[in-house]
């Protein structure tokens, strides 16, 4: 089904974008990635507004529309403690404003039937200490998806996805790493590419607006001190 389709994913050179671009690679599609680290279609920092028009001229010079647009670059995370105001504002340019902006550019030429994810995170319900630029970010896509799903009404469907732990590494974890885990185990990138394609295909053309937490279920497990094992080092 998607048979010389026109996707683009963002940090697509590594982890769970490399994935995303290999899985529409199999079946068939075309895909544009732009990533800082090198990969063979095109290298830049989404940061840089100009960088982003660049990449769309050639997207749109290449092919000439766009059927599915995936927001997945990884924005970098500090805390409160070191993470200065211009780390913060990098991490909100590279995981919100450019998932904005380039869908603003790609609007006039999305195909009929087009879809967007973005890639957010369980960190957008919940943190670790010193982690507020990434999770900021990752609150941020959320929270835009279901915002640009309402702008791009009857054009676009846009939903976002949470991971949990992914291991891009598809390290099979044993003992605690994966007992703790509801699903019984460490997710891997599959497991959010596969979502990825689902959320673009036909099959999933009344969703929209949504967010699918993929974690294992950790988000949904209660902990207290020293219930079912679990005990709290102070």
């Amino acid at each position: 089904m998607f048979e010389n389709k026109i996707a683009v994913v963002t940090g697509g050179a590594k982890g769970i974008g490399k994935a995303i671009a290999e899985e529409f690679r199999k079946a068939g599609a075309q895909v544009c990635v732009i990533d800082r680290l090198p990969n063979a279609y095109f290298v830049g920092d989404l940061a840089d507004p100009g960088v982003l028009e660049d990449f769309t001229r050639k997207v749109i010079d290449d092919y000439g529309h766009v059927d599915y647009l995936i927001h997945n670059a990884l924005p970098l995370m500090k805390g409160l403690d070191t993470c200065t105001y211009e780390e913060f504002n990098y991490a909100l340019r590279v995981g919100v404003t450019a998932p904005f902006y380039l869908t603003k550019l790609f609007a006039p030429y999305f195909a009929p039937g087009a879809a967007i994810v973005n890639i957010s995170s369980s960190r957008d319900r919940m943190s670790q200490p010193q982690t507020e630029s990434y999770t900021a970010a990752k609150g941020g896509i959320s929270a835009l998806t279901h915002a640009l799903a309402v702008s791009l009404a009857g054009r676009v469907r846009v939903n976002s996805i949470s991971p949990g732990w992914i291991d891009t590494a598809y390290t099979v974890y044993e003992g605690p790493d994966a007992v703790q885990q509801p699903a019984g185990r460490v997710g891997n990138p599959l497991d959010i590419a596969n979502m990825v394609l689902y959320l673009c295909s036909d099959k999933a053309g009344f969703i929209t607006g949504e967010n699918i937490c993929i974690d294992g279920g950790m988000t949904r497990q209660m902990i207290y001190h020293n219930d079912f094992g679990w005990t709290l080092q102070e």
